[in-house]
């Protein structure tokens, strides 16, 4: 159907090097989602489909098939169908949200008699061959208004759709695209905005009970970064050092004007004097716009009087807009609450899971932590402290090292192809798993927020294994005709 008989040949093979890790993954996944689900009284039958460890072979051999049945897909197949695959995967989140129950707080399983499916994990690989589609097309240029609309609309419009599920985790996934178009030309300037945004949420929540004047000790922090951030935008895009030094003139005369009326018995508000400094900033900019009327200047006062907008709304988004299991995630996770019996207990006793297995960990299906139960989706979520405890450092650094190996040969799959479809969605599978990795290791060992995403091919799951396999072997079908003529 999309093979041209004696014009087009594939002279490439499988990456064998991949499909091996990705086997090896699951065997490693299995053995502990059985040691994490392992019942010291009773043990797992490995024929009782109650069982998780029973249930999570037959996701293994269904994933197999898979895997076998992707890998005979021509790969036209989903270069045709990729926009018709992302309005179903639409369709599916939306009646999702509709008529799914509500399970652990999130509407977004799909209840098909004994069976679970999460539309959701299957929106990854969706997202990923809609953005190649997208940037195959003849003369795309991403910096184009019309195609930085459309590209970002690719993304957020299923993350729009699953936080409506509640399922804030596998949103923040989808956003893990935008690594992607960075690889494809958006501006660096662009993740420097990003990067600012976050630190000033965490600036702004960290600090925000205490006050110093009218402004948190936070709001006055983000204020002085927001001069310093738009400071160096000024130098690698404007490009004029008298305009750098004016800038930190200017707010440094306003904090030596304050201090030195301080002397005089002058009550001073320090955030009100930074807002000064930061507002007199913008004038300036406004000056230099309109004296020589080039639009870098207006995206400079874009980013400063952006800033100060996303500062002051922060306090709420996280009071107003946020659930309050997800405040107290970030609070504990910030250090602003101990919460060991609440929010906090599960990384908790993940942390204690993981110190408990010391160097050469306690031994298969010897973790006292997990085996009596004491870790929260030990078998989900958090079962790398199933690993930790009774692999012990060496072991769970040993998987660290084959996901690192795993990560580094999809990017090199990644650059050695021949088609920009090819590559971009090459890229999107690396942005996948590395935001996946990243972010469920950071919550069990407690750097990072709870939100409630898997390991790949190691957390229990047969809705994750799967789209985790789609994403995959789609990539390796592509790689294997890179070659094609």
């Amino acid at each position: 159907m999309y093979l041209n008989s004696g014009e087009i040949k594939d002279k490439g093979q499988v990456d064998r090097l991949t499909v091996l890790m990705y086997v090896f993954f699951l065997i490693l996944g299995w053995l502990s989602v059985y040691a994490a689900s392992y019942d010291i009284e009773n043990a797992v039958s490995l024929f009782d489909l109650s069982e998780r460890a029973t249930m999570q072979l037959v996701w293994i051999g269904t994933s197999l098939i898979l895997a076998f049945a992707l890998l005979k897909i021509d790969t036209g197949f989903y270069e045709t169908y990729a926009f018709v695959f992302y309005l179903v995967g639409l369709v599916l989140l939306i009646v999702t949200f509709i008529v799914a129950p509500e399970i652990h707080g999130s509407r977004s399983w799909l209840v098909l008699g004994p069976v679970r499916l999460q539309p959701a994990e299957f929106m990854k690989f969706i997202i990923a061959l809609a953005l190649a589609k997208v940037f195959s097309l003849y003369d795309f240029r991403l910096m184009e208004w019309k195609n930085l609309l459309l590209t970002f609309s690719i993304i957020l419009l299923p993350v729009l759709f699953v936080v409506l599920q509640s399922e804030t985790g596998t949103a923040l996934v989808y956003l893990s695209f935008l690594l992607v178009l960075f690889r494809e030309g958006l501006p660096g300037g662009v993740l420097f905005v990003l990067v600012a945004a976050i630190v000033y949420f965490v600036l702004g929540i960290k600090f925000s009970d205490t006050q110093i004047g009218l402004f948190s000790l936070g709001e006055f922090i983000t204020l002085i970064l927001i001069i310093l951030f738009t400071t160096v935008l000024v130098r690698n895009y404007v490009k004029r050092k008298e305009v750098v030094y004016t800038i930190l003139g200017i707010s440094a005369s306003v904090f030596l004007i304050a201090y030195f009326l301080s002397f005089f018995g002058v009550k001073i508000d320090w955030g009100l004097v930074a807002l000064i400094a930061l507002g007199t900033v913008i004038l300036y900019l406004s000056y230099l716009f309109f004296l020589y009327r080039k639009r870098v200047y207006v995206y400079m006062l874009a980013f400063a009087i952006g800033s100060f907008v996303f500062l002051e709304s922060t306090e709420y988004v996280f009071n107003d807009v946020l659930q309050p299991h997800q405040r107290i995630r970030i609070e504990v996770a910030l250090g602003m609450k101990q919460d060991f019996r609440g929010a906090g207990y599960h990384v908790g006793q993940s942390k204690i899971a993981i110190g408990s297995g010391g160097f050469l960990g306690k031994g298969f299906l010897k973790g006292t932590q997990t085996k009596l139960k004491y870790v929260p989706e030990q078998d989900t979520d958090f079962i790398f402290c199933t690993i930790a405890e009774e692999a012990g450092f060496v072991g769970a650094s040993i998987v660290l090292i084959l996901y690192l190996c795993f990560i580094l040969r999809l990017i090199y799959l990644a650059e050695r192809q021949t088609t920009t479809f090819g590559r971009v969605y090459g890229y999107g599978v690396v942005s996948v798993f590395l935001f996946h990795l990243i972010i469920n290791i950071g919550m069990v060992i407690g750097i990072m927020p709870v939100i409630g995403i898997p390991l790949p091919f190691f957390s229990y799951g047969g809705s994750s294994l799967w789209g985790f396999t789609f994403l995959l072997f789609i990539f390796l079908r592509l790689d294997k005709s890179r070659r094609k003529k």
